[in-house]
């Protein structure tokens, strides 16, 4: 995250916050305790900026290497490959895209003389993206034992694009759960939301007393188990 997208999200966390604790304590104060809560929300919202990315860069690892291996196919040596790479993706994505930054790096860093094996391996290493790392391994397997390369990056191709296809599937079916589950999170909100603003005295008793604050803290604690247990059901690794 830039700082701009910290400040943002903090602002949007800072103001849920805020609703918490005048929907739950009919008091702005009363946010003071829930503020910590903010912290854990940025982390979950790097977490998915995070995947979102990691996908973002899985695809445009899988089109960088179907450039290599088309070049490779067509008598270029692996180096050359990677420099011819660099070029066909500068006019496919914007310049400062993630696979157009490192392959001109990749460029940069064979013009002096570093192998191709070890800049993909820190290339893994640097995305920490799974497919990256594991073509990285086999790739520095094959050059060093003098495979067939082109071989490697087409199964590659195929294992990556399959993996894609299982994913898009998935996100297909749980597109409508999720929906779902968000709308589900945000209803216990609403509907005390719609209660105070109508029929304020119908809380009152739950506010400015020992019991009701610990009745309506008991309510946000399992409030926020069920959203966290939420999305956790909605959420498949692949």
């Amino acid at each position: 995250m830039g700082r701009a997208d910290v400040g943002r999200y903090l602002a949007a966390d800072l103001a849920l916050i805020l609703l918490l604790g005048w929907l739950f304590y009919d008091s702005l104060i009363s946010a003071i305790g829930l503020l910590p809560g903010m912290f854990w929300m940025l982390q979950e919202q790097k977490n998915t900026l995070r995947r979102r990315r990691r996908q973002e860069m899985q695809q445009q690892f899988l089109d960088a290497i179907q450039m290599m291996a088309a070049s490779l196919q067509s008598g270029y040596s692996v180096e050359n490959a990677v420099r011819a790479s660099a070029k066909e993706l500068e006019k496919l994505y914007p310049r400062d895209a993630f696979i157009v930054l490192e392959f001109r790096n990749l460029a940069f860093q064979l013009d002096r003389n570093r192998s191709v094996e070890d800049l993909l391996q820190e290339l893994g290493e640097r995305s920490q993206v799974e497919d990256l790392q594991s073509f990285a391994e086999v790739f520095l397997t094959a050059k060093r034992t003098g495979g067939d390369l082109l071989h490697v990056i087409r199964n590659t191709v195929s294992c990556i694009r399959q993996k894609q296809e299982t994913i898009a599937e998935i996100e297909t079916v749980l597109t409508g759960k999720m929906t779902e589950q968000k709308v589900m999170s945000l209803m216990p909100l609403l509907i005390l939301l719609y209660v105070r603003l109508t029929s304020p005295e119908f809380l009152s008793g739950m506010y400015g007393n020992l019991t009701g604050r610990a009745v309506m803290t008991v309510c946000l604690l399992i409030y926020a188990v069920a959203y966290l247990w939420g999305k956790k059901i909605v959420r498949i690794e692949v």
